[in-house]
């Protein structure tokens, strides 16, 4: 069975970092382009990074920019999301996503993990 998982989520302070990852079960993430997605509640799916599977070229989203950094560990066929200076406005479920070619919208990504919950305090 072909699927994606992430961890690595949990409870955050403001301003403070957190780093998500990605792994792949059944496949290997290296032949893939891999994207990182959020959804807040009440809000829709929106794409944070992406990681191209040809030369590991970046896309961020401008929210994303400066703060986030996305990239692969091919040794340990991982990719990861690391996130700093984190606001509360960035809590959120996080999802990775594969799919082949290139970076694009969440509705062109073939295999999507469960989500994983990034929260702060209350």
């Amino acid at each position: 069975q072909l699927q994606v998982v992430e961890s690595g989520g949990g409870l955050v302070q403001p301003g403070g970092s957190l780093r998500l990852s990605c792994a792949a079960s059944g496949f290997s993430l290296s032949s893939y382009v891999i994207g990182w997605f959020r959804q807040a509640p009440g809000k829709e799916r929106a794409g944070i990074a992406c990681i191209s599977a040809k030369n590991n070229s970046t896309v961020y989203a401008n929210s994303a920019k400066g703060r986030f950094t996305i990239s692969r560990d091919n040794a340990k066929d991982t990719v990861h999301l690391q996130m700093n200076s984190l606001p509360p406005e960035d809590r959120a479920i996080y999802y990775c996503a594969a799919r082949i070619r290139v970076c694009t919208t969440a509705d062109a990504y073939g295999f999507w993990g469960q989500g994983i919950q990034v929260t702060g305090p209350s």
